[in-house]
């Protein structure tokens, strides 16, 4: 419980420490993928890179990947794995916390539907979080677990055989203390570059207890069909 509250402690000082930063425009260079690999199994990969101004200062990387299993063509299990990285100091705060990494566990579940030309995905996930905090320049030191639960609600309109436009909210909520989280709003202009490519430019209002950062979001979208690979090893 002790290395728990000094964790959590720390994190809230960090944000704290990063509210100078809220007033510049950052941004979340994304890459996402969705690899057939067998009739109901996917491969999903994802690599963020995530900027507190739009050409420097970094914040996070987070990397991911996951088992899908595919139920029928609207529902997808998945069971994953995430590494991340984060930095959460802006400027001139290095000497209270310079690092976070967290190895993290996940399982979701994504549901989808189609209301006249609106595509509706529903994705509900749960985290189980392992949070290390750490500072060469100061005698805190704190490992924790977490625990979270996140529900995402996207709408995709197509404009044209190549545009469409994406559209989420999702909401983060905390399964101990301090229930909010966060909460993610995004829009964005997508183009079909490929039959299984997609690019999406857009623009996330990221909004925790105490601070709000608003973030630029370039994400490249490829999503191969391996089963001609695997069938042939």
């Amino acid at each position: 419980m002790k290395k728990l509250f000094i964790s959590l402690f720390l994190i809230s000082l960090a944000v704290n420490a990063q509210q100078p930063g809220e007033g510049e425009n950052g941004i979340w260079y994304m890459y996402f993928g969705m690899n057939k690999i067998a009739e109901k199994w996917s491969l999903h990969t994802e690599a963020q890179f995530r900027y507190f101004e739009t050409s420097k200062n970094f914040n996070q990387l987070l990397l991911r990947t996951g088992a899908n299993y595919h139920i029928n063509d609207n529902a997808i299990a998945t069971i994953g794995y995430a590494f991340v990285d984060t930095d959460p100091t802006f400027e001139g705060f290095e000497s209270e916390v310079n690092k976070i990494s967290e190895n993290r566990i996940f399982q979701q579940f994504i549901l989808k539907n189609k209301v006249w030309e609106f595509l509706f995905e529903h994705r509900y996930r749960l985290e189980q979080r392992f949070i290390e905090v750490e500072n060469e320049n100061s005698p805190f030191y704190s490992k924790s677990t977490e625990h979270r639960a996140r529900y995402r609600l996207q709408l995709t309109l197509p404009l044209t055989n190549t545009f469409f436009l994406n559209f989420y909210d999702e909401l983060f909520i905390n399964l101990q203390d301090n229930l909010f989280g966060q909460n993610r709003l995004y829009g964005a202009l997508g183009v079909h570059i490929t039959e299984n490519s997609s690019l999406q430019l857009g623009w996330l209002r990221n909004q925790f207890s105490n601070a709000v950062f608003n973030r630029y979001q370039i994400g490249f979208f490829y999503n191969p069909d391996l089963r001609g690979v695997f069938k042939k090893k």
